[in-house]
C-alpha cells in the first residue's frame, strides 16, 4: 500500500514539476494570511509583489504577538525580501525579531559557480542552487530535496508526501485543493528543529491557501486577501 501511494505521489510531482514557475504567479500582486493558534488570531502575514520588466521583488512582513491575561508573552516581527530576474532565483535577505533575539539570513545566486551562498544565523555556506527558501508562497517548494530557513539559513532536509485532494473552507469560500506533508528528513533532529507542517494549495491556481503545524499549540495560515 506504501507503494502505491509513493507513485501516486512521485506521479503527481512530476506533473507539477512542468508548470512549477514564478511566472505561474503573474497576475497576483498581494497575499495576506491571517495567523491563529489554537484558533485565535494572533497576527498577520503579507506579501507583497512588485515586478519591473523582467525583475520581481516579493517584499514579506509577518508578525504576531502571544498574549496571556493582557501581557505580552512572545512578539515577533520579520521583514524579507526575494528577488527573481526572469523568473530565476537572484537574492533573499531578511530580519527577525523574536522577543529580544535577532536573527537573520542572506542569499544570493552565485552565477559563476551555479550554487547558492548564504550568510546566517544559523549556517554560513554553500548550498545546491535548487534548494528553496521556505516562504510558502511558492509552490516549487514541493519538488525541492531541502529549504532553506527564511529566518536564519538553516539547511532543512526534507520529505515531502503528497496526502490528497481536499476542499477547504476559508471564511466564505471553498477552495479545492491538493494536500501535501512537509517533513524533515532526518529524524535525529530535536523535536524543537524538526520540519512537520501541512501545506494546502489551490488546485487550478497553485496559491497557498493554508498552513498548519504542531508547536507549543496548534498554529494555522489562513488566506485573508488576494489582489
Amino acid at each position: 500500500m506504501k507503494k502505491i501511494i509513493l507513485s501516486i505521489a512521485l506521479f503527481f510531482l512530476i506533473n507539477v514539476n512542468t508548470y512549477g514557475h514564478v511566472g505561474h504567479y503573474s497576475k497576483y500582486n498581494y497575499l495576506e494570511y491571517e495567523l491563529f493558534r489554537n484558533n485565535k488570531l494572533i497576527g498577520q502575514h503579507k506579501y507583497d509583489f512588485n515586478r519591473d520588466g523582467k525583475n520581481l521583488s516579493i517584499i514579506s512582513e509577518v508578525s504576531f504577538k502571544i498574549t496571556k491575561l493582557g501581557v505580552n508573552l512572545y512578539n515577533y516581527y520579520a521583514k524579507s525580501v526575494e528577488n527573481y530576474e526572469d523568473g530565476i532565483f537572484k537574492s533573499y535577505s531578511s530580519n527577525t525579531k523574536q522577543n529580544k533575539k535577532d536573527r537573520y539570513v542572506k542569499i544570493n545566486f552565485d552565477e559563476v559557480n551555479d550554487e547558492l551562498i548564504i550568510d546566517g544565523s544559523s549556517y554560513k555556506g554553500k548550498a545546491d542552487k535548487r534548494y528553496i527558501v521556505g516562504t510558502w508562497w511558492n509552490h516549487e517548494i514541493i519538488k525541492a530535496q531541502a529549504q532553506i530557513s527564511g529566518i536564519s539559513g538553516r539547511i532543512i532536509d526534507q520529505t515531502v508526501t503528497f496526502i490528497g485532494k481536499e476542499e477547504v473552507q476559508v471564511g466564505d469560500k471553498t477552495y479545492k485543493t491538493l494536500r501535501f506533508n512537509f517533513k524533515s528528513s532526518d529524524e535525529t533532529l530535536p523535536d524543537s528543529k524538526k520540519l512537520n507542517t501541512e501545506i494546502w494549495y489551490e488546485e487550478e491556481t497553485f496559491l497557498w491557501v493554508k498552513a498548519a503545524f504542531e508547536k507549543t499549540g496548534y498554529w494555522e495560515y489562513r488566506i485573508k486577501t488576494v489582489k
